[in-house]
């Protein structure tokens, strides 16, 4: 027996070489070599030794066989990654592990599945040798031993419990690994895992693999780890939305594989939810990479085959009526899949039964059409304009009989849940069909005569009728726009349907009947002058009901004025029909207490306000209180409209000479540090965002304003803003140099009141830390990041005024350690151009000499970056700075300033450098914060409402760092919980200014302010401001008589110098 366990011995030590050696040459022999180590293997196990007189034997064959394919195997352990070879011979163990284990099933019994065999003794053994590189300290050795079990580990067989737990721990151990490529491993082994796990063994609250790969999936912050994740991890209904979150992954690759490789696996889209599907559509389609744009096309072109019936059948898997992703996949199957488009075919029997998916087919085709100038196959799809007009009238009128049946089943109590349900939903497809054939109507050539005039008059019956659903009054407009041979004749058209419906639903004596045929004008005709109703009964007169009915005429009016002036262009002098609605309809819905009219009064002035500059003048105050005083929603609207009157009249407004517009950002301001709702303050930061991204606003209080509002931890949760700022302020910034100099003025300031924040932070809120401040600070004011374009000359010296900027910040004794450790490495991170102006280096060097003569850094990581840079700077620009001497600079008329700032520090010996508490024990500070410069103008004051908690919300405030000239108090931001004092944009007289500084000199003390809501206001506050509304509307009825022609000048200037708030 010893002579044939040697000989065994000697051959597999022989052998085994050979084998690995031609298996890192090649995977071509990789089986031959399999086939031949399987051979060995088998004649290895025959050998074995009795032991124990017998009763045992001694494996010694497999035992000399497996040490010596681990002896093998571990040569290529500290080979690191991407070498091929090594690369090879992984994959060959992985291949011999999973022949082995298919030769051992084959040979195996019925009856002796848990019979211990060569393959498993031989497996368990090598699992466990690997499992003890997991842990190794050699990132190559822990990347190759993942390697190997990820790829072996599909075809383990039959394992023992143990070595699977350990197994599974230790690769979710190996998740949080440092090396991104271990961590690919560990993510491919874990998938190969997912199929065979079993959730009741698993502990309670301990998380399984699928949860463990869609958390990796989705937060791992290595791109490639996800990407292994994403193509590993099973699709399955479970991580369907893990999976469709990585559309919008920063990874340009890992989007395109989620289209290409992903799902073009899926066997069905309807294995999807439609909301699912559109998200596939709307990200796909929507991504700014033409690559990841194409692979969503190709995925959404091979649907339509997949789901067979053709582009009918593709269309019911969308939700056509309540979104408009199905238009986008439609386009996008047209283009990718042109023999569909070339296709498609609208005889006569499509058109006789219409349904919600042909009419929108038959619209987008001819959409297609016109977008590809393929006139030929327009001319052979459109009907004729009398043909499409008798087929929407007959669709409306089925709508009207449908909506008639259901008030009659409702009224005679025939109704249950399920019929409504369904009655609601036919009417809904039936409007989408009219909605979709008045779309279609607008592309129609209407030459036609006859046609033109039965399409107008259809139209214009519908807009006259109070049924018609609003979501069809922007489609009947659509189509008179396009009818009408001008803006005027639009106008009459509307302005004669309002009064109609007016005339109609007033409740008065009956008239005598009058031919509507007669009444009714047609586009072309002569104008006449509209009838002014005259009703007979006031208002307040009313019924209950009269006046529900009447609010409802109001309504449906409202909504066709909105439509109308939002297709109008002109100027609302150029249509003097606009006036008597603006009188009659528009402005006293604006003093409704009916919240709906309101909102459509307000809406409909602010349109008016954008084509007639004196209305938006006299108006401009009544939006500013509708600000203050409105619910949530309504201040939303009304928001929306102060920023589009700003954008339209900026010289009016903003552009104006004089503090006018100083006052009206100071109140845009206020609205965006202390608005409570989230929406509004988005609202707020988009509209100024705008202002200041078109130039019409220029101040640095509002770029700081809008850096501190961004990073501020009360506004993590507000995603609108945050997105819009992450857009914002690389676009100012890199758009202009101008803009870039101003936030480098802004830099150091919006810095010290946001590291105090930080240092001041609650436990419950999060914040970037100041370091990383410090980098966007210097990212945006790079001149290296600027556009460049035509007229615009790159300001290359912004970081060395900023490193000047800094340098004096250093030389404050309140400045704390972290931040002087932040800024001296930020100042390693600033670019200076060869060509930097001589001055300002000197000036530089000047303030680095002294700063470390009279006040030199203590802290070790601060005092080696501020010599690091001083070296490099004196390196750099030896030139410059050869023969430099301070008496000479002193004689600089230019420098006095300069010299000036820094006689004021004597050095450390003379006066020791203050040392401020530690960061975790500084004192209280003042309670409000400063992002305004000094202003002469004490007319207009923003009034700040109490802070709501102070645990949850805290100011960034402005600690006093430096000293510096009297400022306007603000809080940013702060959403506060009582209802806001009145703002009101004017300037009052001299005895009215004393009294304002009188009454604002002492303002409450925060803890002592109660807070009380705007729905908590004591009666005659309401009554006061009902009151001030009404008056203010009176007024606007009076400047808008014919015969009012003040100046615009003097306009302004009542606007300004008015004090309306007692």
């Amino acid at each position: 027996m010893p002579v044939r366990t040697s000989s065994i011995t000697d051959s597999i030590t022989t052998a085994l070489p050979k084998f690995f050696e031609q298996a890192q040459s090649t995977t071509a022999n990789h089986q031959k070599n399999r086939v031949a180590l399987h051979k060995l293997h088998k004649e290895a196990a025959t050998h074995v030794q009795s032991v124990q007189n017998g009763e045992s034997v001694k494996l010694v064959g497999e035992r000399a066989f497996e040490d010596a394919f681990i002896d093998m195997m571990n040569r290529v352990l500290h080979v690191k990654k991407g070498v091929l070879l090594a690369d090879r011979v992984v994959k060959f163990v992985g291949g011999f592990v999973r022949f082995m284990n298919e030769k051992a099933a084959e040979e195996k019994g019925d009856g002796d599945e848990n019979e211990d065999t060569p393959a498993t003794r031989f497996v368990a053994r090598l699992l466990k040798h690997l499992l003890k590189g997991f842990l190794a300290k050699d990132k190559n050795v822990r990347y190759r031993v993942l390697q190997i079990v990820a790829e072996m580990i599909s075809h383990l067989g039959e394992i023992d419990d143990d070595i699977y737990t350990l197994l599974r721990a230790s690769l979710l151990e190996r998740i949080n690994d440092k090396e991104s490529s271990v961590r690919i491993q560990a993510v491919i082994a874990l998938s190969k895992l997912a199929g065979t796990e079993d959730p009741e063994d698993l502990d309670e609250g301990e998380p399984d693999v699928i949860e463990v790969l869609m958390e990796i999936l989705q937060f791992d912050t290595a791109a490639e780890v996800r990407r292994a994740a994403l193509l590993n991890i099973p699709a399955t209904q479970r991580t369907f939305n893990a999976i469709l979150s990585r559309t919008r992954d920063t990874d340009d690759v890992i989007r395109k594989i989620v289209y290409s490789h992903v799902l073009s696996n899926l066997q069905h889209p309807k294995q999807l939810t439609i909301a699912q599907r559109e998200l596939i559509v709307r990200n796909g389609l929507g991504d700014r990479q033409a690559p990841v744009r194409a692979a969503a096309g190709k995925l959404i072109g091979t649907w339509v085959g997949v789901i067979g019936g053709g582009l009918l059948e593709f269309l019911l898997t969308f939700d056509l009526l309540g979104s408009e992703v199905a238009e986008d996949a439609l386009f996008s199957v047209f283009v990718t899949r042109p023999d569909i488009f070339d296709n498609a075919e609208f005889d006569e029997a499509f058109w006789n039964e219409l349904t919600p998916e042909k009419a929108f087919l038959i619209r987008v085709f001819v959409e297609h059409c016109i977008n590809t100038k393929d006139d030929g196959r327009l001319e052979s799809s459109l009907p004729v304009v009398t043909a499409l007009a008798f087929k929407i009238q007959a669709a409306y009128n089925r709508l009207l009989e449908q909506i008639q049946a259901d008030e009659e089943a409702r009224l005679l109590g025939k109704y249950n849940e399920e019929e409504q349900e369904a009655n609601e939903e036919a009417r809904a497809d039936q409007e989408f069909v009219i909605g979709e054939m008045l779309r279609l109507a607008v592309n129609l050539d209407y030459a036609d005569e006859i046609g033109r005039r039965k399409m107008f008059g259809l139209v214009r019956e519908m807009i006259s009728q109070d049924s018609l659903p609003e979501g069809l009054v922007a489609r009947c407009l659509d189509v008179l726009r396009i009818l009408s041979p001008n803006e005027r004749d639009l106008i009459r058209v509307v302005v004669e349907v309002v009064h109609e419906l007016r005339d109609n639903g007033e409740p008065e004596k009956e008239e005598e009947a009058v031919d509507e045929a007669e009444d009714a004008t047609q586009a072309g005709d002569t104008p006449k002058k509209a009838k002014t109703a005259e009703p007979t009964v006031p208002r307040t007169d009313l019924s209950e009901k009269d006046k529900a009915r009447m609010a409802m005429i109001d309504l449906r009016c409202l909504n066709l004025c909105i439509g109308m002036l939002e297709r109008v262009n002109g100027t609302f002098e150029d249509n003097s029909t606009l006036e008597g609605i603006l009188g009659e309809l528009i402005l006293p819905n604006v003093k409704a207490k009916e919240m709906a009219l309101r909102e459509k009064g307000l809406v409909s002035l602010g349109l008016c306000c954008l084509i007639a500059k004196r209305m938006a003048l006299n108006s401009f105050q009544l939006f500013i209180n509708q600000v203050q005083a409105a619910p949530e929603i309504l201040k939303i609207r009304v928001l929306k409209i102060v920023f589009d009157i700003l954008m339209v009249h900026e010289n009016e407004f903003l552009g104006r000479p004089g503090d006018a517009g100083e006052r009206i950002v100071e109140f845009l301001l206020h609205v965006l540090e202390n608005e409570e709702s989230e929406e509004a303050q988005a609202v707020a930061c988009v509209g100024i965002s705008k202002l200041m991204l078109s130039g019409m606003v220029t101040d640095e209080r509002v770029l700081k304003c809008l850096v501190l509002v961004y990073i501020s931890p009360y506004t993590k949760d507000n995603q609108e803003l945050r997105q819009c700022l992450s857009y914002f302020f690389p676009v100012y910034c890199y758009s202009s140099p101008a803009n870039q100099r101003r936030m480098q003025k802004i830099a150091l300031s919006a810095y010290e009141m946001l590291s105090e924040t930080y240092s001041n932070l609650d436990e419950d809120l999060e914040m970037i830390p100041p370091s990383q401040i410090s980098l966007l600070l210097a990212d945006w004011t790079d001149p290296r990041n600027a556009v460049d374009m035509r007229g615009q000359v790159m300001d290359k010296v912004i970081h060395v005024d900023l490193a000047v900027d800094i340098v004096r910040a250093l030389f404050k004794p309140e400045i704390y350690k972290e931040d002087k450790k932040i800024l001296c490495q930020m100042l390693g991170k600033l670019y200076f151009p060869d060509e930097a102006d001589e001055d300002k280096i000197r000036t530089l060097k000047l303030l680095l000499t002294t700063l470390q003569r009279r006040r030199p850094l203590r802290d070790t990581t601060s005092k080696n970056a501020m010599l690091r840079f001083d070296k490099a700077l004196t390196k750099r620009f030896a030139q410059p700075l050869e023969g430099f001497n301070e008496d000479d600079f002193r004689k600089l008329e230019d420098l006095k300033e300069l010299f000036e700032f820094l006689d004021e520090f004597k050095s450390d010996d003379e006066d020791g450098e203050a040392f401020p508490p530690p960061p975790g024990k500084r004192a209280a500070r003042s309670q409000s914060v400063s992002t305004s410069a000094p202003s002469d103008d004490d007319d207009f004051e923003v009034k700040t409402p109490a802070s709501r908690s102070k645990s949850k919300r805290r100011k960034i405030k402005d600690t006093g760092r430096a000293a510096s000239p009297p400022v306007t108090p603000r809080t940013v931001p702060k959403r506060a919980a009582k209802s806001r004092p009145s703002i009101v944009v004017e300037s009052g007289s001299e005895s009215e200014s004393e009294n304002s500084e009188d009454e604002s000199g002492t303002p409450t003390p925060p803890a002592k302010r109660k807070a009380r809501s705007s729905k908590e206001q004591p009666v005659s506050k309401r009554k006061r401001d009902e009151t001030e509304l009404d008056e203010q509307i009176n007024d606007l009825l009076e400047s808008h008589r014919p015969d009012a022609s003040d100046d615009e000048e003097g306009e302004v200037d009542d606007l300004l110098g008015s004090e309306d708030e007692p």
